[in-house]
């Protein structure tokens, strides 16, 4: 989730609020492809149809809801795309809660549970651990090793640049929205059998994901990952060195702290130096 915020905001240079509706949509996507196509041991084959779907669905919204942020001459970009973003959250999210209900849902996991030493942790979550890192790496290697990574990175440092060069800067900002629109649903899909699906189930997940990048630094890829695992590490000392019913404000006494020392996160760039 984190990833596909600060991916969307490197490219496009706007804040996406509807990151969570995205990640609903791909919980809700696996819900079906498991129970009603392929099966609980077959999950991982929804998974991969899980975030191509919402890779098309993001790639199909650009054009209509972020591309005129920029086409049409429109003074105040952020505030559009506040609004745009948070409009469509609300609209995702009802109409999720007028198809399905406000029911909880599962898709249920044949998974056993694995022993990290002495820890016993879930199948699911274990599974959703080692499908995040081969994803992780797949990333990194697409914007390391391809031309469109290239270009990506390339408008990421500076837009009128990559324009100069004759790269069409809006196809990168569709496919940069659709990747980053497909992670909220990967980690919505991995995390189904884990916190259940429901029309609000990306919430939490994207408080999480915002927590991340304000640590991280906003913009700040490898921040994301850094950021995720420091918030990770205090929640979990928090829950079991203070007090378990604090975990979420661990999390909140940690971006303090961070923007108190550091106010553009720990691997942000300052714009401009006075």
């Amino acid at each position: 989730m984190a990833l596909g915020i600060t991916f969307i905001y490197s490219i496009v240079r706007l804040i996406n609020w509807a990151m969570g509706s995205f990640y609903m949509v791909g919980s809700y996507l696996q819900f079906i492809l498991v129970t009603q196509v392929f099966g609980v041991d077959r999950w991982w084959i929804a998974v991969p149809i899980t975030v191509a779907v919402v890779f098309v669905l993001g790639a199909a919204l650009e054009p209509v809801l972020i591309r005129p942020m920029f086409k049409e001459g429109i003074e105040r970009k952020d505030e559009y795309a506040t609004v745009v973003t948070i409009a469509l959250l609300l609209l995702m999210t009802a109409v999720a809660s007028g198809l399905s209900g406000p029911y909880q849902r599962t898709p249920g996991s044949s998974l056993p549970t694995v022993m990290l030493g002495p820890l016993p942790v879930s199948g699911a979550r274990f599974a959703a651990f080692v499908a995040t890192l081969v994803a992780l790496g797949l990333f990194f290697l697409f914007i390391r090793k391809t031309w469109l990574g290239m270009a990506l990175r390339a408008a990421a440092d500076s837009r009128v640049g990559v324009q100069t060069a004759g790269v069409d800067v809006q196809r990168l900002d569709q496919f940069a929205f659709g990747g980053g629109v497909a992670l909220a649903a990967l980690a919505g899909a991995l995390l189904a059998p884990v916190f259940l699906v429901y029309p609000t189930d990306g919430a939490m997940t994207t408080v999480k994901g915002f927590e991340i990048i304000i640590i991280g630094g906003l913009g700040s890829i490898p921040g994301a990952l850094i950021g995720g695992v420091l918030l990770g590490v205090v929640e979990s000392l928090g829950t079991v060195m203070l007090a378990p019913q604090y975990q979420n404000a661990y999390g909140f006494l940690l971006v303090l702290i961070v923007l108190l020392i550091r106010p553009v996160g720990l691997f942000g760039k300052r714009l401009r130096e006075v």
